[in-house]
């Protein structure tokens, strides 16, 4: 599957990209009102980016907890319930009076659902398209995100404007309403893709038995760490420039869309699997200017430069699918979604503690860094496994044999 055509012709996935696009439009537009709020309420960047990006945090108890279930679950019943969720906690954000420290709660207990919801949506990507067109349609959902955020951010700013925080919120829920609605009339009925009951252990078992791998262990840390940093770095953004953070948030959207644009479509397989760490490079070295205080206009072209490199992420979880076994898919790319937001939780509220002990610009220069010397820590391991998988007909993955002809499959 190489274009975008056959893509949208494959049954469900245009109901699951349209659920997608109405979600991440959701996000987008709820955390820029909530993270406002909580600013204005509070003057302080660490909470202002606990609101933003504090759910992404709380997935670390989904990935320990739920994410067992990513495989046992019928997939359209629980995307259209996981929406829903979210529609009703967005709401409940909104109610006038409401302390700041429940609303933290709410979408901190929003970020454990969460986890969950992304298994079951990147599993049903991997089963409704072929093995080749799992990166071009992931790339699509990427790209719609990066559409929906330039939107919904500057759509949020106006609301914002027109409406208040609280008005903004209701327009979140709104949009999570809907996407509860396509789920449940756009998505055929499926049986889940793995037997056996979900549970806590079953959790752990699977995550050990993914993370025993060293292949696919360099691949996580690669997918998680250097993207959370400089997701750290954004969450600066509000308190780095109040007035306009929508814009600076805009501008990464367009950047990671042109990334996306560029790696799943035109760049050929053979090409892309050595672009992992080239592209993580580029992700953090633009962020460094911001030490110098850039005006506007050089600080957004830093941003959407930087976050080219968020196509990283593409070429990565291309490889995790060659190293990871079919029944697992789902699991798999829940761990590589929870941890990846887990990690932007984490580096956000860092990167939040060293704002309010320096500044904003100095938060944003000492994650940017941080970011830089984990991917030149990972760099060799991750070029060592540029190279093509294959699976043995037991469905484990495993490096091609010295000799083997690349990208072959025995089974």
């Amino acid at each position: 599957m190489r274009t975008y055509r056959e893509l949208f012709r494959t049954k469900e996935f245009t109901p699951l990209f349209l659920t997608s696009a109405a979600q991440v439009a959701a996000q987008t537009v709820s955390g820029l009102a909530l993270g406002t709020l909580v600013f204005t309420a509070t003057g302080s960047p660490l909470l202002s980016a606990l609101a933003m990006f504090g759910p992404s945090l709380a997935q670390v108890i989904g990935a320990t907890t739920l994410l067992s279930a990513a495989d046992r679950l019928p997939p359209r019943a629980t995307l259209t319930l996981v929406a829903f969720v979210f529609a009703l906690g967005t709401a409940a954000t909104a109610l006038p009076g409401l302390p700041i420290a429940a609303a933290l709660a709410i979408v901190l207990g929003l970020g454990v659902v969460s986890a969950l919801g992304g298994g079951v949506r990147l599993g049903l990507l991997n089963e409704i398209l072929s093995t080749e067109g799992y990166l071009l349609g992931r790339s699509t959902l990427n790209m719609s995100s990066g559409l929906m955020q330039i939107g919904g951010f500057a759509t949020g700013g106006v609301l914002l404007t027109v409406l208040s925080p609280r008005g903004t919120l209701l327009t979140g829920a709104a949009l999570y309403l809907t996407a509860a609605i396509v789920a449940r009339l756009g998505l055929s009925r499926r049986p889940p893709r793995a037997s056996g009951r979900a549970s806590i252990s079953a959790t752990w078992r699977n995550n050990a038995l993914l993370w025993a791998s060293p292949p696919r262990r360099r691949v996580f840390l690669g997918l998680w760490v250097p993207n959370g940093l400089v997701v750290g770095c954004e969450s600066l953004y509000v308190s780095y420039a109040p007035q306009h953070a929508g814009v600076l948030f805009a501008a990464g959207a367009a950047g990671m869309l042109t990334g996306d644009i560029l790696i799943g479509r035109f760049v050929p397989r053979r090409r892309r699997t050595r672009l992992a760490v080239p592209l993580l490079l580029l992700l953090a070295a633009p962020h460094l200017i911001f030490v110098l205080g850039p005006p506007l206009p050089l600080a957004l072209a830093a941003v959407m430069l930087a976050t080219v490199g968020y196509a990283a992420s593409l070429v990565l979880q291309e490889r995790l699918m060659g190293l990871t076994p079919e029944a697992l898919s789902g699991h798999a790319l829940g761990l590589h979604s929870a941890g990846m937001l887990t990690m932007q939780g984490v580096c956000a509220l860092l990167a939040g503690a060293v704002a309010e002990l320096t500044s904003p610009a100095t938060g944003i220069t000492v994650l940017a860094v941080a970011s830089l010397t984990v991917t030149l820590a990972l760099s060799r391991g991750l070029r060592a496994g540029a190279g093509s998988v294959v699976r043995t007909r037991a469905g484990d993955a495993v490096p091609p044999s010295p000799g083997a002809p690349v990208g072959t499959d025995p089974a």
